[in-house]
């Protein structure tokens, strides 16, 4: 009988990396339960360097991690059969065609031969490879790269599989065709996912739970919902004059205004659509040009992730 998959499916104390005197990854503290998890974060963040450490590809420098429920550091191996990986760079080896590349990751993983060459053409079809799968996988577009990773890091049917930048160099078509494919692994077949991308866009589309790092350290670590509930109710509001009187009305109505550097007038209304900012304007008799809504709080701290990168060191 298979093992149960934990709910708590990765969990690191401390977890430290250093590269000379820089710090690649500053004593992490991570829980993550079952899901679709984002990794997010500008490059740079420490993404990359968290899943090798992770995966003990290269070791850390101090601290400890358990995947699955078990400790990396004892259970490796054993941990890393039940795992699938896709690179940031290409994996492939040339000369090989498709179905070969596949069926050989299928054995690394101990899949007997018969298992291992049925599974890889199930995957190449899934991942809409198919007519593909003859061909030499160094004539691959990047596109077909990116879906023959996808395709050897769920060859052995894994409990959790990482995936690293998986839409690198495509373009819009094919980044939503393997976010779609993406999403179906934790959907459709309940694998978790933990995507680690630095555009934000990727992974609100497909993730429920959101871990945002910046130069090594966690800004966040919190569902997607919450995040984007922080903050529903506030508004930047313009108008070509009387910013004075309209704060002071939005303070009148116990809401918080603030007249900002620019000439607008930040709000925080707290109510779930901008129908009493529009009405106490209209009671004001001050038309507004534009009524932007506030970012959500994942939008916010991923500009200030982006900022923060962007420091000094």
């Amino acid at each position: 009988m298979l093992p149960r998959v934990p709910d708590v499916v990765i969990e690191t104390q401390g977890l430290l990396k250093r590269f000379g005197r820089f710090v690649a990854l500053d004593r992490l503290d991570l829980r993550a339960e079952r899901g679709a998890i984002g990794l997010l974060g500008p490059n740079g963040a420490g993404k990359s360097t968290l899943l090798k450490c992770l995966l003990q590809l290269m070791p850390a420098t101090a601290g400890s991690a358990r995947l699955l429920g078990r400790d990396i550091g004892r259970e490796g191996r054993e941990i890393r059969k039940r795992i699938g990986y896709t690179p940031e760079q290409d994996c492939h080896i040339p000369g090989m065609v498709g179905c070969e590349y596949v069926t050989y990751c299928a054995r690394l993983c101990g899949l007997p031969f018969q298992t291992a060459r049925q599974r890889a053409h199930e995957m190449l079809d899934f991942v809409g490879m198919g007519q593909e799968r003859y061909r030499r996988v160094d004539t691959y577009s990047t596109g077909m790269k990116q879906r023959l990773k996808l395709a050897q890091a769920i060859v052995h049917d894994p409990e959790l599989v990482f995936l690293d930048e998986p839409t690198n160099g495509l373009d819009p078509r094919g980044q939503a065709q393997m976010l779609e494919l993406v999403r179906g692994l934790w959907q459709d077949h309940g694998i978790t996912v933990v995507l680690s991308s630095h555009l934000l866009h990727d992974v609100e589309r497909i993730c429920d739970h959101i871990i945002l790092l910046a130069r090594g350290r966690v800004l966040v670590q919190d569902s997607l919902a919450n995040l984007k509930a922080r903050r529903r109710g506030a508004a930047e509001v313009v108008v070509a004059h009387r910013q004075a009187d309209v704060q002071q009305a939005f303070n009148a109505r116990g809401w918080r205004g603030e007249l900002l550097t620019n000439g607008h007038i930040r709000v925080e209304h707290g109510a779930a659509n901008l129908t009493p900012v529009l009405a106490c304007l209209r009671d004001l008799g001050v038309p507004p040009l534009e009524v932007i809504p506030s970012p959500n709080a994942l939008e916010e701290m991923f500009v200030q992730a982006l900022e923060t990168t962007r420091g000094p060191a």
